[in-house]
């Protein structure tokens, strides 16, 4: 057989199984009755930009020809690796982590502001390896701020909800921050 021959066979023994394997699946399943539940957790999430083994990092900033006096000017876009203690002393039990991003989105640094993502997960107690999901506009400047819970997984799995959060502690000049959460998620 002619090379072109073998080719073109091959070609149509393919096109005539492609429909066996590019089939639509779909199915419908209807929930479980199980009743969903309400958490409620508080906890000190701990953020440190200074000293020689920081939990946040930044990993890019803007260039701007204006510089302002903030540690993270607008555009600064920060990594983190945030623990999560049971009480605002940094000594303090480490239950868990944030791990995620947060961006400086204001302008006016009067009104200092970032959109923050991050994954906070336990690593201890009952919540081990569970985690929940945090992506919202966080006005760091407000006393009382609010930030949406979107998702979570293991024993917050399909969870939602909000994080109440206040500045237990702000140093302006290094941009550490020790942070009082309160989050009240609804989960299965």
């Amino acid at each position: 057989m002619e090379a072109g021959m073998i080719f073109a066979l091959a070609m149509l023994i393919s096109i005539a199984i492609a429909p066996v394997y590019g089939k639509y699946y779909s199915q419908t399943v209807t929930p479980s009755s199980k009743v969903e539940k309400v958490t409620r957790l508080h906890f000190f999430l701990h953020d440190i930009l200074s000293g020689e083994n920081p939990s946040a990092v930044i990993v890019a900033r803007a260039n701007l020809t204006k510089k302002g006096d903030s540690v993270l000017p607008f555009g600064s876009l920060v990594a983190i690796d945030d623990p999560l203690r049971v009480g605002p002393d940094p000594t303090s039990e480490i239950i868990g982590n944030a791990q995620g991003l947060y961006l400086s989105a204001s302008q006016d640094a009067s009104k200092f502001t970032i959109v923050l993502y991050a994954d906070l997960a336990f690593t201890s107690g009952k919540f081990n390896g569970s985690s929940f999901s945090i992506f919202s506009r966080n006005p760091v400047l407000e006393a009382d701020r609010e930030v949406a819970v979107v998702g979570g997984r293991g024993k917050f799995r399909m969870a939602r909800g909000y994080a109440k959060i206040k500045s237990s502690h702000f140093n302006a000049t290094t941009g550490d921050a020790i942070l009082d959460y309160k989050v009240t998620l609804y989960h299965y």
